[in-house]
């Protein structure tokens, strides 16, 4: 038999439950409901990609902030993020998208059918900070409309089909914290504006792998100062490369992998906070400097290049084995063998 005090407290979770009801509509329980408009717009991306099982939440007779893929705004109900990830859906980007004026987050991911160029439409999203479309089929330039979309922070075209040379206006885009752009099919040069991105608020993270970018590195790179990860690797870019580096440098992570590059590597300064490095498959000459024994490396390697002289003893490179440093003119000493 229960006791006094548990009909107490049933009691009391009663009589609040009934005064919680009886408030007009207390804004702690009510979330507005989904824009209309807003709704009629994803209905109509909804039938542009042709009615895929993926969005079939995506009902007419149920509120559209209770559908997957979607967030709206606990305050005005307006979708502020669209994410659409790993369906089996064809078709392209529907310019729907850009009559969604409050959103904030727009993603296409992992859409292997969904092909096409992306659509002009998107620069109506003002607000819009977050934009990935990657592991896709699309395909056409890098649209250079893409630098009116100020707000962006994030942008993110990674594996795709893209050809074509990177627009040289995206460095006008004054918040971008990263900008992918690698496994992609991408030709010409860096462009030299790139060095502008220093006049914005922030220097992104650049990934340009996996395509083939020709031509050396723009001067005005080394101004910049990368707060974590450069990627050029695997490209065709050639001449110098060390001016990305020196005492005072913050970026952790450099990937110059797989392309020309050719420079004196004892001549060059790393800063400390360097604990990634990867030079193989250029054509980089000299020695080790003794400052790589400073460094906190969690990843190296010089492998296949042009280097000489023996490996400066502590620090992390000792702890590397020998394919690291594998298959130069004449390294030696540990994890090499012996000099002679």
């Amino acid at each position: 038999m229960k006791n006094s005090s548990s009909y107490s407290s049933a009691a009391l979770l009663a009589f609040l439950c009934l005064l919680f009801l009886s408030l007009p509509s207390p804004s702690f329980c009510a979330h507005p409901k989904c824009n209309s408009h807003d709704k009629k717009v994803l209905l109509k991306i909804k039938a542009d990609l042709n009615n895929p099982y993926h969005l079939a939440s995506w009902d007419p007779k149920v509120d559209c902030c209770e559908w997957y893929a979607l967030e709206c705004d606990r305050n005005t109900g307006r979708v502020i993020a669209l994410t659409i990830f790993a369906g089996n859906i064809s078709g392209q980007i529907p310019p729907a998208v850009g009559d969604l004026p409050y959103l904030q987050n727009l993603e296409f991911r992992k859409l292997t059918n969904l092909t096409g160029e992306i659509p002009s439409t998107v620069t109506k999203l003002v607000h819009l900070t977050f934009l990935r479309l990657s592991w896709n089929h699309l395909s056409g330039p890098v649209p250079s409309f893409l630098s009116q979309i100020k707000a962006l922070t994030f942008l993110d075209l990674s594996f795709n089909n893209f050809t074509g040379s990177i627009p040289p206006s995206l460095s006008e885009l004054p918040n971008l914290l990263a900008l992918h752009l690698d496994r992609n099919r991408l030709t010409g040069n860096i462009p030299e504006s790139f060095g502008n991105f220093a006049f914005g608020n922030s220097v992104p993270d650049i990934y340009l792998s996996h395509n083939m970018l020709t031509g050396t590195i723009p001067r005005s790179f080394g101004g910049l100062n990368f707060s974590l990860r450069i990627d050029l690797s695997r490209n065709k870019l050639e001449g110098d490369a060390s001016f990305l580096f020196g005492k005072n440098k913050t970026v952790q992570f450099v990937d110059l992998s797989r392309n020309l590059f050719v420079f004196d590597l004892s001549k060059v300064e790393f800063s400390e906070n360097l604990i990634y490095l990867d030079l193989n498959h250029n054509k980089i000459f000299g020695s080790l400097p003794q400052s790589f024994t400073n460094l906190g490396l969690q990843f190296f390697n010089v492998s296949y290049n042009r280097l000489c002289g023996q490996i400066p003893q502590g620090g992390k490179l000792q702890s590397f084995d020998l394919y690291p440093y594998f298959h130069n003119r004449c390294l030696c000493g540990a994890p090499l063998p012996a000099c002679k």
